[in-house]
């Protein structure tokens, strides 16, 4: 399916959110009493048992190859409410999508550098990272890194200089393409996908993520306010296409933070599916502590416990996503 114009949305029935939400019940059931592998620190390898995880998983699925994208997607995470799970979401979808193959550059826009943090790679104040790059117009090849995580992951690091971005960003000239100008440097051919990870606001930072990126995707949370602020956003992707970016495309929506056991949760999936039709991903991620102990140990949730509900839902949405839009390459 190619990826819809703007946002106009086609409106569709619910019936997708009420069967989705008992299987999520009964992932959670599975997931309190044991997990597809072993779990952390019982000897085996960090990439050894995502990668044999992935496997099982694609085994029970019978799906034993993700389609490629004919050229790489670059996909901004963006929201400007915090604590939605767009860094969680980052990092995850780009984990599962380098564990079946697809090679991966996570660009990490949010001072924090809590992306950097999950993927392993050290971001202190010395380390050349995304500041340099929108600052002083350092090229992006020289702060990637490869992630440990996984052979096919890599990331463009984040650091508490980008704190400071915002205000020097003021006096740049061309202070709204500055991201996009070092994407279209640097010989991005050699990734499948490309998820820029914004901050929770809409200042220059994550204008610089839309105006870089082809295709947004929002992480929405299933909660009392979860659309607070997006018509504010959508907003902003309208200027940002009128007079910046053009090929914007607002391609995702993901529904995170489910909880089954609420029936507030799914009257919120309920409102989100009914608003924005078949731009929501069909996959609901769960509420998971496996999800939130990740980063503290430099993993994400795909390696840490890869067999947990939270990993699973991860990989379903990575799968929807490079199945639904991408075009298999020649």
């Amino acid at each position: 399916m190619e990826p819809s114009s703007g946002h106009a949305f086609s409106m569709q029935g619910t019936a997708e959110t009420a069967s989705v939400a008992p299987r999520m019940e009964t992932e959670q059931a599975v997931d309190s009493r044991e997990t597809l592998v072993p779990p952390p620190g019982t000897g085996e390898s960090t990439v050894a048992r995502a990668a044999a995880a992935a496997r099982q998983v694609m085994a029970q699925r019978g799906d034993n190859e993700w389609p490629r994208p004919a050229k790489t997607r670059v996909i901004t995470v963006a929201n400007q409410k915090g604590g939605v799970g767009k860094t969680t979401t980052s990092v995850n979808l780009a984990a599962a999508l380098a564990m079946h193959g697809a090679q991966v550059l996570v660009v990490d826009l949010d001072p924090q550098g809590n992306a950097s943090t999950a993927l392993g790679i050290d971001h202190h104040a010395d380390v050349p990272s995304m500041y340099h790059v929108l600052i002083e117009e350092r090229p992006l090849a020289e702060i990637v890194m490869a992630s440990p995580e996984l052979p096919n992951l890599y990331c463009a690091p984040a650091t508490l200089h980008l704190a400071g971005a915002e205000i020097e960003l003021v006096s740049k000239v061309a202070r709204e393409s500055r991201l996009r100008r070092a994407l279209d440097d640097y010989d991005k051919s050699r990734f499948d996908y490309v998820l820029i990870d914004c901050p929770p606001s809409l200042g220059l930072l994550t204008l610089n993520a839309l105006v870089g990126g082809d295709e947004l995707l929002i992480p929405i949370q299933c909660e009392y306010y979860a659309l607070e602020g997006l018509s504010q956003l959508l907003g902003t992707v309208d200027l940002v296409t009128s007079h910046l970016n053009p090929t914007l495309n607002v391609s995702t929506i993901l529904l995170t933070m489910y909880d089954a056991r609420t029936r507030l949760a799914a009257q919120v999936a309920e409102e989100v599916r009914s608003h924005f039709g078949e731009t929501v991903l069909k996959t609901l991620i769960p509420r998971s502590v496996r999800v939130s102990e990740a980063p503290s140990y430099g993993q994400s949730v795909m390696t840490y416990d890869p067999g947990s509900t939270g990993a699973l839902a991860y990989s379903e949405a990575a799968s929807e996503i490079a199945h639904r839009w991408a075009e298999v390459a020649s």
